[in-house]
């Protein structure tokens, strides 16, 4: 999914840094961007909703059609709608790469998919949507594992700075098991998910 504008920018048009880099600019300037970021204070209810909305877009790296048939899976659920769409997010294959540190962002995580890097349970899978199951495991590829970025986080260098207790992780040899379904408050997403839900119910 192609996103050309820059991600400090998004980040400052989000209110939330995307990527590690992202943070030190965004301290800086925690203001949206553009001549007359400073002086936008004008809001209603539905541009609340919208920019929740793209928040949780933007952390997931997914598209419009994307995220509304994860809302659609998420409202057929008994649970709430609105930690059913994070769980559901939550358990794509780039987001666990990204949680098990195998990847820095999102958007590496999506890469290293992508250009089959990564194994489920045994075979390659190439899709960053692919939803998983507790007891599948995620591994790096044999060919790849002597590559610079792997070797990088074999050395725990993009391990998160809280651990994911719904996934085992072994860094050192590349691979992470989900172990069960993430609960809501173990997602390190920033996000009112019941403002999404509001959105997509109007």
């Amino acid at each position: 999914m192609n996103q050309p504008r820059p991600k400090v920018k998004r980040s400052r048009a989000l209110g939330i840094p995307l990527t590690p880099k992202c943070v030190r600019y965004f301290e800086r300037r925690p203001f949206p961007p553009g001549q007359h970021g400073r002086s936008r204070k004008s809001t209603s209810d539905y541009k609340v909703r919208l920019l929740e909305k793209q928040r949780l877009k933007a952390q997931y790296h997914v598209s419009e059609g994307q995220l509304r048939r994860a809302f659609t899976r998420a409202a057929r659920l008994e649970s709430k709608t609105g930690e059913a769409l994070i769980v559901d997010l939550e358990t794509r294959l780039d987001a666990l790469v990204l949680r098990s540190g195998l990847a820095r962002t999102i958007y590496q995580a999506r890469q290293v998919v992508t250009h089959r890097h990564v194994t489920v349970n045994g075979h390659r899978v190439d899709r960053p949507s692919a939803r998983l199951r507790p007891g599948d495991v995620i591994a790096v590829t044999d060919r790849s594992r002597t590559k610079a970025p792997f070797l990088v986080a074999a050395a725990g260098a993009h391990a998160p700075e809280r651990s994911a207790p719904y996934l085992a992780v072994d860094l050192a040899d590349l691979t992470a098991r989900l172990l069960r379904l993430p609960l809501r408050s173990e997602v390190p997403v920033t996000c009112q998910e019941q403002l999404v839900v509001e959105h997509y119910s109007r």
